[in-house]
């Protein structure tokens, strides 16, 4: 990390004091301009009056509410809740649940931040100008992007709280198509923010600033558990298994299996309650240790095998503007990219491949190129000989 800064050019430093002005500034601009809402607690709520009155409240329609007391979404939601059969623990919980789903607005500007510096890291600090080619295994270091990863773990995850964040910001989109959200356009804008920093920025997004994708990255990174063969699972496994997963929560969510509308499955295994402490489902619990434990070995299990966003900011890598990109009138042909990167993304970049495996803008690939042949640079961007 030293090393690292003291390599940086004037341009460079001057590059990193502005991102960190500019980051700062962003928060700050971001919590004045965020509007203060009356936090709300369990006492606000009442058993005894109507679901309209209580999702009023809570700012989620009828629908949401019902569905989250385990009633069917066409109940009436002008009954009082006591006459229809819940319970009041059920309700108490129901109400608990919701309330953890509350945006902290903060956190977008948070995510810009971070997506900011990943940005600018990869495509120019990552390299100092000061650092001859011969050095080319010090450019990048682990050191930086792990200390981001810890910064984002700890505000977009512990501090803040579960939402918002890329997973849900999918989910919710799809949520909103079967009356679960009274305020659509405000949960589109949510996803297309996502959606538009992973075009800019290939996958920075989930690679940097996604807390549970952080947290499992750090896994992956311990340096006890380095000497232990990594396990790179085929792509076309992976990713059929997450397909298959989106296909069967939209058959659940529009009441095509099942009897009941409005069935999220993700609901069941939504890592980012442990960011909230709130593991209403075993199987949340389940999926956390599996994605924890299991990503000592396997790279990122949760985004690889369950993550919507993560299939479907995949998909939308095909346009991404900024990414790994190899000069292959200097790549040797060594794959010692390949054996660095985590996932196949770089054998099917090497190989020109029109569809890969997702790339998380790691960096792996960056810091492993003798022949200086790979840059993160965008698709207009012409990469001369060197």
């Amino acid at each position: 990390m030293k090393g690292w800064l003291n390599n940086l050019s004037k341009k460079q430093i001057i590059l990193l004091l502005s991102i960190i002005l500019f980051s700062v500034f962003i928060i700050i601009a971001g919590e004045l301009l965020t509007p203060k809402k009356a936090t709300l607690e369990l006492s606000d709520f009442s058993y005894k009056k109507s679901i309209k009155y209580n999702a009023d409240k809570l700012g989620v329609t009828g629908k949401n509410l019902a569905k989250e007391l385990g009633l069917d979404i066409s109940v009436s939601k002008n009954k009082p809740i006591n006459q229809l059969g819940v319970s009041q623990e059920v309700f108490e919980h129901s109400i608990e649940h919701l309330l953890g789903h509350k945006d902290a607005t903060i956190k977008y500007y948070i995510y810009f931040v971070l997506f900011i510096f990943a940005f600018f890291y990869l495509i120019n600090l990552g390299k100092p100008e000061k650092l001859d080619n011969k050095y080319y295994r010090k450019k990048y270091p682990r050191a930086v992007y792990n200390i981001v990863l810890i910064i984002t773990v700890i505000t977009t995850g512990f501090l803040l709280g579960k939402s918002p964040n890329p997973m849900e910001s999918g989910v919710k989109v799809f949520k909103t198509m079967v009356g679960l959200y009274p305020d659509p356009i405000n949960k589109v804008m949510a996803f297309i923010f996502f959606i538009i920093l992973s075009v800019i920025g290939n996958k920075l997004i989930c690679g940097w600033a996604c807390p549970f994708g952080a947290l499992q990255e750090l896994f992956y990174s311990v340096p006890i558990f380095n000497k232990i063969k990594k396990v790179k699972l085929p792509f076309i496994l992976t990713n059929s298994i997450r397909i298959t997963i989106f296909i069967i929560m939209l058959l659940f969510l529009f009441g095509i299996i099942g009897d009941k509308k409005g069935l999220v499955i993700y609901h069941y295994i939504n890592p980012f309650n442990l960011f909230n402490l709130d593991f209403d489902y075993p199987t949340i619990l389940a999926v956390v240790v599996i994605s924890l434990v299991g990503g000592l070995i396997i790279y990122r299990p949760f985004c690889n095998f369950i993550c919507p966003f993560g299939l479907i900011s995949w998909i939308f890598e095909r346009v991404s503007i900024f990414k790994v990109r190899v000069n292959f009138d200097l790549c040797n042909k060594c794959n010692a990219c390949v054996k660095a990167c985590p996932t196949e993304a770089m054998k099917g970049i090497i190989e020109n491949k029109k569809i890969y495996a997702d790339c998380f803008s790691c960096g792996r690939c960056l810091n492993v190129c003798a022949k200086n042949a790979i840059d993160y640079r965008g698709s207009f961007i012409i990469n001369k000989k060197n």
